[in-house]
């Protein structure tokens, strides 16, 4: 195919959503020819798609229809992988030695200009990549980096745009600090900001999560516009990505399997994370005895129930298979464990505990794989039961109970 660039459209936090997908494909392929596709990270892991798929289904979508990546920390040994590690850039991940990671920085003729194209991942979201996925690497301070490879290449190039997994909040600062950078397309945060915000000469955007929406930026006389916008709708994919859209629909069949009724609290409205994870957290500290109970809002997320659990609702409501593990608290913080809960939601937001508040001499808590792994210096054992089973058990009646009821 010829292409003739013109513009950039980005995505970012795509996280496995291809319940409907169609519009997003469709208008990505249409786009190719005058546009650098990019995403912004995270488009891996979020629902039952990648599962089942084991990324197959976002790795064929990736190398169909985009240019560039920057790696998020979901999913990201998949960045490694042939295909898409030539795909990535970004400017700030080195192993121990000091070596980039991914190509830092690419230059691609858009509009007529010569547009460097650069990547930063923040400090916050590689260290929630698991410990063991990130053995050996590391990151650098996205601003020197971004001065760094700015330094090298300036004099081969008209503008710069940086594809960021940091937040939005701190890619206004990232901007701040690099007023080189053209456009900065933000990514990670799973905010409601999506600008795009002036920062000076620099334009902060974000395109909408869970392939909603996307962003552009293209030449305007000497400076550069942004904008943001939704899919529009499509009820039909192109001939070409037929291979695709049979893959999401194998998987699409399996994950309609109805799992039980949703109970009344939770029944006919967006999921509240909190609230379920406390009544969770209540029942494990309860019923299996747990000294303690601690979990995190972002191991959920966010979805609208109707009457009947599907599979493919509880693998979105709890994407990440979180095994529930026995803990035991690291340095200080059994004297302290008011100042782990505050360590904690800095690094991975809300929590929900039990009991309220922790008390002090507690040595050991029920958690999840993620938080014992990453956060508390490791597991110390398994306690037979997945984040998921607790999410089912509380939220929706089984079938078999039901057909049972019916019977007496």
């Amino acid at each position: 195919m010829s292409r003739r660039l013109r513009r950039i459209t980005a995505t970012t936090d795509v996280h496995s959503s291809f319940d409907a997908a169609t519009p997003m494909l469709t208008f990505l392929h249409s786009a190719r020819p005058e546009s650098l596709i990019v995403d912004c990270g995270d488009f891996f892991e979020g629902t039952g798609y990648y599962r089942f798929g084991k990324g197959q289904i976002e790795r064929d979508v990736l190398t169909s229809l985009y240019d560039l990546l920057v790696p998020g920390n979901h999913g990201w040994p998949h960045y490694f992988e042939p295909g898409l590690h030539e795909m990535t850039v970004c400017a700030n991940s080195v192993d121990d030695s000091g070596e980039p990671l991914f190509n830092r920085v690419r230059i691609k003729r858009i509009g007529g200009r010569r547009v460097a194209v650069t990547g930063v991942i923040g400090a916050q979201a590689f260290n929630a990549i698991p410990a063991d996925q990130r053995t050996g690497h590391r990151v650098t301070d996205p601003v020197q980096a971004l001065r760094e490879v700015m330094l090298e290449r300036h004099h081969h190039t008209d503008a710069w745009m940086v594809l960021s997994h940091s937040g939005f909040e701190e890619d206004l600062r990232l901007a701040v600090s690099c007023p080189f950078a053209d456009v900065i397309f933000s990514g990670h945060c799973h905010s409601d900001s999506y600008g795009p915000v002036h920062v000076g000469d620099t334009l902060v955007v974000k395109g909408r999560e869970l392939g909603a929406g996307y962003a552009v930026a293209e030449p305007l006389g000497a400076d550069w516009a942004a904008r943001t916008a939704t899919f529009p709708d499509s009820s039909r994919l192109p001939d070409e990505l037929g291979r695709l859209k049979e893959q999401i629909a194998v998987v699409g069949r399996m994950l309609a399997a109805s799992l039980g009724t949703v109970n009344a609290p939770y029944r006919g409205t967006e999921l509240d994370r909190h609230r379920l994870l406390q009544e969770i957290a209540l029942r494990l500290h309860s019923g299996l005895g747990a000294g303690a109970v601690v979990l995190n809002e972002t191991a959920l997320r966010p979805v609208r129930l109707g009457d009947q659990l599907t599979l493919g609702d509880l693998l979105a409501i709890e994407p990440f298979d979180n095994q529930l593990v026995h803990a035991f608290l690291p340095g200080p913080y059994p004297e302290d464990p008011d100042s782990l809960l505050v360590h904690l939601a800095e690094q991975v937001g809300p929590l929900a505990i039990a009991p309220r508040p922790l008390l002090e001499g507690t040595r050991s808590v029920l958690t999840t794989d993620y938080l014992a792994d990453t956060y508390l210096g490791g597991r110390t054992h398994r306690a037979g039961l997945r984040l998921g089973q607790a999410i089912r058990r509380t939220i929706a009646t089984p079938l078999t109970e039901e057909k049972g009821e019916a019977t007496r």
